[in-house]
């Protein structure tokens, strides 16, 4: 099948240095509502990985995303998201970026060309048969990221990927493929912009489904969120409030005893 890098394609806008701020504005919003309904082509793909994804953490995995600049980072701010918001362990959800911590907030020359050190990043968290990896990149070209899955599969570890470009290599090397094609970018190249937000969209979703089916949601409520600022602290006494028809000083004291929102529950109710 061929392979065309849409991503990459020459913008459709020219002469952006003489539009307004306005224009500018405009412009860029009409590209990002095209996003979701690319995603929306894709859910069948997405449904698959996230079936792969739970059944493995259902059973003891974890999930790895790896990726290279602005898709390593949204890998690693999903991951880094999900122990907060759900209460689960940080070995759980891990975001791999090439050239390491640095690379979170500054470029990292050539980190992605290696064909070595993504699998070497792996064995740094003892990655087994039990995981998922996800690679992301949005041209699906990115080396770091192929030779890491290309291993994976050698080794019958589970692999899928996000890309935004159809029959990319990545594609090809990933059991579970989720292939967004968003098209050329307002700024030609800059998959930063539409690509990138399609890549946090089904993070997203992914994550936020995995937490879900593994039952860190009850009703539409985050009752295993970690307690760790006043902001949170209100949330869940006012969960409580509700789900136990109790009143604030009530709730604040099981919320000091147990530490949480479902254990507070659990308790109140034996």
């Amino acid at each position: 099948m061929d392979f065309i890098k849409t991503t990459e394609q020459d913008s459709k806008y020219n002469h952006l240095e003489k539009m307004t701020v306005r224009e500018l504005l405009t412009n860029i919003n009409t590209e990002d509502k095209t996003v979701p309904f690319a995603i929306e082509k894709s859910l069948p793909q997405i449904e698959a990985l996230t079936n792969a994804i739970v059944s493995k953490l259902q059973n003891g995995g974890r999930l790895f995303y790896m990726g290279a600049g602005t898709s390593g980072r949204l890998g690693v701010v999903d991951a880094s998201e999900c122990p907060p918001t759900f209460g689960v362990s940080p070995n759980l959800v891990t975001g791999i970026i090439a050239g390491g911590e640095t690379a979170i907030r500054n470029a990292v020359e050539f980190a992605e060309d290696s064909k070595t050190q993504g699998w070497l990043d792996l064995t740094k968290n003892q990655i087994s048969t039990k995981d998922v990896v996800v690679g992301i990149a949005a041209s699906g070209t990115t080396p770091y990221v192929i030779a890491a899955l290309k291993k994976c599969n050698e080794q019958q570890i589970v692999t899928g990927c996000i890309t935004c470009n159809k029959n990319s290599p990545l594609a090809s090397v990933s059991k579970y493929p989720v292939e967004v094609v968003v098209g050329a970018e307002f700024v030609t190249g800059s998959s930063r912009m539409k690509a990138g937000t399609a890549q946090k969209l089904v993070l997203n979703m992914i994550s936020t489904t995995t937490m879900i089916q593994l039952g860190k949601v009850k009703g539409n409520k985050m009752v295993d969120m970690q307690l760790s600022n006043k902001k949170l602290l209100k949330r869940g006494e006012e969960m409580l409030m509700k789900e136990l028809s109790i009143n604030i000083e009530e709730a604040k004291e099981l919320l000091h005893k147990f530490g949480n929102v479902r254990s507070a529950i659990l308790n109140y109710k034996r």
